[in-house]
């Protein structure tokens, strides 16, 4: 998509998408545009509604955006316009920025139309190519204040989560840890940041020990995928982050086979998916800032070489796992991922994410993530983050008193309590248990909001949920 700033629609012919706040009801002042006259007893502005009328060869969409608006509800407004209206746009597209819009809400409306183009049928044979993304198609901004950086921001946080969606829906057929590293090579040569990629026999060398035996019942050999990103103008300082994404490609949940929700297992990397996305934008905004990001990936499947309950398994750290669960293999390969960044790159800020547990779910429902972190300055800056744009997160306890919970009596740590309680919690108390008591690591449970249902789609489908988040917490930094 290209975009280009305009001063009038004077010999303009396409469609004209016109944002509207709500006015006072349907007994109001009618709405006057370029010589249209809109009855308020047609539109008045209210959420959720839209206008649609022809003049002169151009096409004018009055778009509803109620009183006030937050940026997650407007990026969704201006998605389904795009999503749900495609044959009403030709290769010309002019958006009206009325005056009192600020560069978020621009930012996250030419997002939203971004992300409109998404479209899941990745393999029906009739499917068809949004008219945003032909070759020659143009999205003008009228306003009366310079929007352009705005819009080409928006554009590349849709892009990164676009390539979080497909990363997401793909089938584990096709995303196996082989197509995440080549993934990942190809959008860091394309994006400017470097990759490693351990394979099994180099993981084996490594002694990648809780990552390797999540993999072992899988014919698809794991892929251990190290990034690093640093701005291409150098700076005397700059602040270190350090990231690792869960990325099991699919989740049988192993010998403790799951009797339930197998199905929708292929989003169980949406973790690494949404580091990937992260290190894409960070790459492409050029952030000055270093990051090193970390996704084990692994199948979790079942077959006579699985790691089994009760067996004790030796970790990256050195120390001893006893597993009691062989479906709690999110946190075993994230404990060796944290190990292995946290000992070799030192950096000053750790987070990882991952659709770790379900009684994340059970705590929050579908509304926001869980936050794990003993840093106050890294919860509030996350939250902010997240509250800004919509990607929200609540903080639950690392208290000493769940310690126990992980405690085992054969080896240093058991990776699953066995209680039906505070399942979220103790597994961030064996994650903490791999941070080497870093003072500035946070983790996030997105098990409720990585995936899900919406108006987008019949089926449950990616949200790209942490793209953005991440990257609105380093800018923040």
């Amino acid at each position: 998509m290209k975009t280009n700033a305009i001063q009038n629609l004077a010999d303009f012919s396409g469609t004209v998408l016109i944002p509207v706040f709500e006015t006072s009801g349907k007994s109001s002042d009618p709405i006057h545009f370029e010589g249209l006259e809109i009855s308020s007893k047609l539109f008045f502005g209210k959420k959720d509604t839209h206008y649609t009328t022809e003049h002169n060869n151009t096409l004018y969409l009055f778009i509803g955006l109620g009183k006030t608006i937050e940026y997650k509800a407007l990026k969704n407004v201006f998605r389904a316009i795009a999503s749900k209206h495609k044959d009403k746009f030709k290769a010309n597209v002019t958006l009206v920025l009325p005056q009192q819009l600020d560069d978020d809400q621009v930012e996250a409306m030419v997002s939203g139309l971004v992300l409109g183009t998404y479209n899941l049928g990745h393999f029906k044979s009739d499917k068809e190519q949004h008219p945003f993304l032909e070759s020659d198609f143009i999205l003008n901004l009228l306003s009366e204040k310079e929007h352009l950086a705005a819009a080409k921001k928006g554009i590349k946080i849709a892009q990164a989560q676009l390539e979080t969606f497909s990363l997401v829906d793909l089938p584990p057929n096709i995303v196996t840890p082989k197509y995440l590293a080549k993934w990942a090579q190809n959008s860091g040569e394309k994006y400017g940041f470097e990759v490693t990629i351990l394979g099994l026999e180099a993981s084996r060398i490594a002694k990648l020990g809780a990552f390797l035996a999540v993999g072992k019942g899988s014919e698809n050999e794991p892929q251990f995928i190290i990034m690093n990103y640093k701005p291409k103008e150098k700076a005397e300082t700059l602040k270190h982050i350090g990231i690792v994404g869960k990325g099991i490609t699919f989740d049988t949940g192993g010998l403790n086979i799951k009797t339930a929700g197998m199905l929708h297992m292929k989003c169980d990397m949406a973790g690494g998916a949404a580091v990937f996305g992260a290190m894409q934008l960070i790459a492409d905004l050029q952030l000055p800032i270093q990051i090193t990001a970390i996704v084990p990936c692994a199948e979790n499947s079942v077959d006579a070489k699985s790691f089994l309950p009760s067996d004790v398994i030796h970790s990256y750290s050195g120390n001893s796992i006893e597993i009691i669960d062989t479906d709690a293999e999110g946190r075993l390969v994230l404990a060796d991922g944290l190990s292995y960044l946290i000992t070799n790159f030192k950096p000053e800020y750790v987070i990882d994410i991952a659709t770790l547990t379900g009684s994340s779910i059970g705590t929050f429902g579908y509304e926001c993530g869980a936050l794990f972190t003993n840093n106050d300055q890294m919860s509030k800056k996350l939250q902010q983050s997240g509250e800004a744009i919509g990607e929200r997160l609540w903080p639950l306890p690392l208290w000493e008193a769940y310690k126990s919970d992980i405690e085992s009596d054969i080896a240093d740590v058991k990776n699953y309590s066995g209680k039906p309680v505070a399942g979220a919690i103790s597994a961030a108390k064996f994650l903490e248990y791999f941070t080497q008591e870093h003072t500035a690591w946070a983790h996030l449970d997105i098990a409720g909001v990585a995936f899900g249902d919406d108006e987008f789609a019949k089926s449950k489908h990616a949200t790209a949920y942490g793209v953005h988040l991440l990257t609105k917490f380093i800018e923040n930094l």
